[in-house]
This record gives C-alpha cells, sequence and structure tokens, in this order.
C-alpha cells in the first residue's frame, strides 16, 4: 500500500445549519440537505477507491443543542437510514456505527442494529457513522477495559489501540472539515496522531462527489514522513 493511498477518510461535516439559515430555512433543512451531500460523498468515495469512510454524524456535546433540533437529528437516523437498504447493496457499503450507543434513543438503536446486520457482509466501502462520539470518552472507555481485564503489563500504544472500537480499522490517513472551522472537536483522537488535514470554507450541504475527488487530489500532495525525513 502507498503512502499516496487515501484509505481512510474522515469528514467533520459542518454547516448544516448555516446553510439553511443562509435560506431563511429551519437548521432542520439543512440536516436533510446534509444528508443529500452524504449520499453523494459515499458515492464520492467509491469512485476514489476509498476503503473507510469516518463521519462525525453526533458528538457527546451536541446534546446541548435545542431539543427540537436533537429530536430531528435521531428522528432522521431512525427513518432515513434503513431506508437506504437498496443504496447500500447496490454499492456494496458497509454500515458500523462508533460511540457510545446505550443511552440514544432505543427507535435509534434499533435502526442501527438492523443496518449493522443488514449490511455487514458488504465490502466495497466501510462507512463508519461517529454517533454520540468523543474521542476522549473513546480513549477513556479502552482503557477502563484494559483495567477490567486486568493486563499487568505496561501500557504500550499496542495495547491501548486493541481495546479502541473497531480496532480493525486504520487510523484515519486524512481529516476534513466543512464550513471554515479549522478544529477536531473531539474527533477521532487516538486515530489522527498521524492524518492529513484540510480544512474548506464550502458548507457541507454543498459537497458532492467531486469534492471527494479533490479531498483526495489535495491528500496526494502532502509529503507524509511520519518522523522520519522527507523523500
Amino acid at each position: 500500500m502507498s503512502e499516496k493511498d487515501l484509505t481512510h477518510l474522515g469528514i467533520i461535516m459542518d454547516g448544516n445549519g448555516r446553510w439553511a439559515t443562509a435560506r431563511n430555512l429551519p437548521r432542520t433543512a439543512g440536516h436533510l440537505e446534509g444528508m443529500k451531500a452524504l449520499k453523494h460523498c459515499i458515492l464520492g468515495s467509491i469512485s476514489n477507491d476509498i476503503k473507510f469512510l469516518s463521519l462525525y454524524a453526533f458528538s457527546t456535546e451536541n446534546w446541548k443543542r435545542p431539543t427540537q433540533e436533537v429530536n430531528y437529528l435521531m428522528n432522521l437516523v431512525a427513518t432515513k437510514l434503513p431506508g437506504e437498504m437498496k443504496f447500500y447493496k447496490q454499492y456494496g457499503i458497509r454500515i458500523l456505527f462508533r460511540g457510545e450507543l446505550s443511552s440514544i434513543p432505543k427507535k435509534v438503536s434499533t435502526a442501527i442494529k438492523l443496518v449493522e446486520t443488514m449490511t455487514k457482509d458488504n465490502s466495497k466501502l466501510t462507512v463508519i457513522f461517529c454517533f454520540n462520539y468523543g474521542g476522549q470518552a473513546e480513549i477513556a472507555s479502552a482503557v477502563n477495559k484494559i483495567i477490567e481485564e486486568g493486563i499487568k503489563t505496561p501500557i504500550t500504544p499496542e495495547i491501548i489501540r486493541e481495546h479502541i472500537q473497531y480496532s480493525f480499522i486504520p487510523s484515519a490517513d486524512m481529516i476534513v472539515r466543512s464550513a471554515g472551522e479549522k478544529r477536531l472537536s473531539n474527533f477521532l483522537l487516538w486515530e489522527s496522531a498521524y492524518s492529513e488535514f484540510e480544512f474548506y470554507d464550502t458548507l457541507f450541504p454543498e459537497w458532492n462527489e467531486d469534492f471527494i475527488t479533490q479531498v483526495k487530489e489535495d491528500f496526494q500532495k502532502r509529503n507524509r514522513k511520519f518522523g522520519g525525513l522527507s523523500k
């Protein structure tokens, strides 16, 4: 595998609310439009031979948003996600959810379990929704698992990684964010140690398949040294 291969892309999807507000629409309309953009990004990932796509869908901090907006997002996942089974099968898309799922509404967890089960044999692209997710909480959870197992040897990065959820997923090669914000916001903290970063001004509802091609081209311009010298 070449260092120019973009195998795992992470996207912090930002700007749905701003997109709606600029058009005098409710913020919920922006989230619906973001779902449409997401579908295009998935297709763009497939056409660019990306194997893993991690999406920051709902953070542990997003519960602070207005109740109406949170409820809308939960209903969006519960209804729209299972409704795309034909799409997942057609394009060989496996769906996984990463995060603390024990505290989310039952109808949402039911939809998640259904989609994960129905797509488990698909292998063209694995889409990981980071939902009720926080990078710090994920690391803390891994450490707690190590404590519970009674591991007595010195804790190494390798041991922590083995206890991160879905440890088989490679670290993110590149993490991008829409809407001009320049921060990780607690996203993939462990996996981003040597990720490339890019921040785009374009609001997420305006992203499409060509945008993912641009992301890949930007990635391939980078010289990844991993602590070594330039080649």
